[in-house]
């Protein structure tokens, strides 16, 4: 199974996109507290739309909360890491935990030092700091998805939309 984990969000709004994406590839979201928003509907809905009831998440109380229930193949993205995500292998047998930090201050150094070789870097200028995060998690689960070839996503709209020969009809 692959998962998206959110270490102390601080912004509802990339909050709710990232539930939008999750929703989308089926992936499992974990939430570490603190938070800096509430999770109720008004906070999250403008930005995970009508997709929240689709999101499968949980909210863990710390770090080591959430270590303690889960173990898998952690990936951490970073600005400090000097691995591209396309050079890792996400086929491997186990759960894939793909890890990102709060929008202002990141993943704390005392946790990434103890995993310099699953520490991520997406390349760009020294123009900025960093990508938005809601985008960086999008870009980091469509790698893991296209190596996994996709898994059971639909590669064309469901007939349960507007089906696969919408443009041809």
């Amino acid at each position: 199974m692959n998962h998206v984990v959110l270490y102390n969000p601080e912004i509802p709004q990339n909050t709710g996109n990232i539930m939008r994406t999750c929703a989308a590839s089926d992936m499992m979201l974990h939430l570490i507290e603190p938070l800096g928003f509430s999770l109720d509907i008004k906070h999250v809905r403008r930005s995970a739309a009508n997709y929240l009831k689709h999101v499968n998440y949980k909210v863990y109380k710390n770090w080591e909360h959430f270590l303690q229930e889960n173990s898998g193949n952690f990936y951490f993205l970073t600005r400090y890491g000097q691995t591209t995500p396309d050079k890792m292998d996400y086929t491997k047998k186990g759960d894939i935990y793909l890890i990102f930090g709060s929008e202002s201050s990141g993943i704390p150094k005392e946790i990434l030092r103890n995993h310099l070789d699953t520490c991520l870097r997406i390349p760009m200028t020294a123009k900025v700091r960093s990508l938005n995060l809601s985008n960086t998690v999008a870009i980091l689960v469509y790698e893991v998805l296209r190596q996994q070839e996709y898994n059971d996503l639909f590669n064309y709209e469901p007939e349960s939309l507007k089906g696969k020969d919408w443009l041809i009809k």
